[in-house]
């Protein structure tokens, strides 16, 4: 099949998930693990009685999908993220004043695969009926490596959907489809942004090629805080020659022995640094760089920055990160 049918295929694919062909679950049901990639069914989304000029209020689990929903949504929406900036989605912990935030969201918008653990409980504990939307709908996933100890709850998969912008373009299709589902009465709106959105998201996949562009192939390797950046380096001809924690969140415990394994690979191959990601704890990454003299470079891999920081949306991260990485493997 080629490429182009396959996209068409994959849109047909979400547009019957949002009409409610498959049929629907209760909301917040998810499949069962298998072994291989998952199937997911999404609610049938009816239409929403608004009154006029009200928006629609979404509540998105981390900041990086509130802002790519606020940017497929417009002034339309009022969008807000559950895992404030700067937090470890892995690693969140709601307060019981989430449970009222859930309750009064009339969409939810997941990245899916296991990354939002806390969110299972806060649906049932809400009470609430309104859909839950997976961004990973449509998206073929890449297998999580190893687990640490203690690391199943995370799944098979690696949920680190958006360091690859093209997915982001995916997430894109999924977004206006719904909301137009929900508010039909936006539907030009929500096309009109989502296609100026998507041609963004193709600029910036450009940008980030030629920021590579000179950086030779022995060089792009990447040493990174846990399994996170393996959909980024696929995309940009990366080879991930270990991490600090062997597993899809930095909420594992590495042992000596994995730390010493890292330590002799980061020293064989010549990597030039460790990436650690803004809401990890730089304790371990640092200990690794000292111990074998190389750079600890803190990109933001899960969260926005606040508004006045380098990376306040989703395309200003991904240069933030790109540029970085690229100093950090030129010097």
């Amino acid at each position: 099949m080629t490429v182009e049918l396959r996209q068409a295929a994959l849109r047909m694919l979400r547009l019957l998930f949002v009409l409610g062909a498959f049929g629907g679950l209760a909301a917040g049901c998810r499949a069962a693990e298998t072994t291989s990639a998952p199937e997911t069914t999404a609610l049938p989304l009816a239409p929403l009685s608004l009154a006029p000029g009200a928006k629609l209020r979404v509540l998105a689990t981390t900041s990086i999908v509130a802002d790519v929903v606020q940017a497929a949504g417009g002034e339309r929406l009022e969008v807000t993220a559950l895992v404030p900036a700067g937090v470890d989605p892995h690693a969140f912990e709601p307060a019981p004043q989430d449970v009222r935030r859930v309750a009064e969201a009339q969409l939810l918008v997941e990245n899916g695969l296991g990354l939002e653990a806390f969110l299972q409980p806060l649906l049932r504990n809400a009470s609430t009926q309104s859909p839950v939307i997976s961004l990973a709908q449509g998206i073929e996933p890449l297998p999580a490596g190893d687990h640490a100890e203690g690391e199943e709850e995370h799944g098979a998969w690696d949920p680190h959907l958006w360091l690859d912008p093209r997915n982001v373009i995916v997430w894109t299709h999924t977004l206006e489809d719904s909301l137009t589902a929900l508010d039909p009465s936006g539907a030009a709106d929500y096309a009109r942004l989502a296609s100026g959105y998507r041609t963004e998201l193709e600029t910036l996949d450009a940008e980030l090629q030629a920021t590579f562009a000179a950086l030779p192939s022995e060089r792009r390797v990447l040493v990174t805080d846990h399994e996170e950046f393996a959909y980024f380096a696929r995309r940009y001809g990366f080879t991930v020659v270990g991490t600090v924690i062997p597993a899809p969140s930095a909420a594992a415990e590495p042992s000596a022995q994995d730390l010493a394994a890292l330590e002799k690979a980061i020293r064989s191959t010549g990597v030039q640094a460790v990436f650690v990601s803004s809401v990890v704890s730089p304790a371990l990454a640092r200990q690794v760089a000292e111990d074998t003299g190389v750079q600890l470079v803190s990109l933001y891999a899960h969260s926005l920055s606040e508004a006045d920081g380098p990376a306040p949306t989703y395309l200003e991260m991904m240069r933030y990160d790109a540029r970085l990485i690229a100093e950090a493997l030129t010097r």
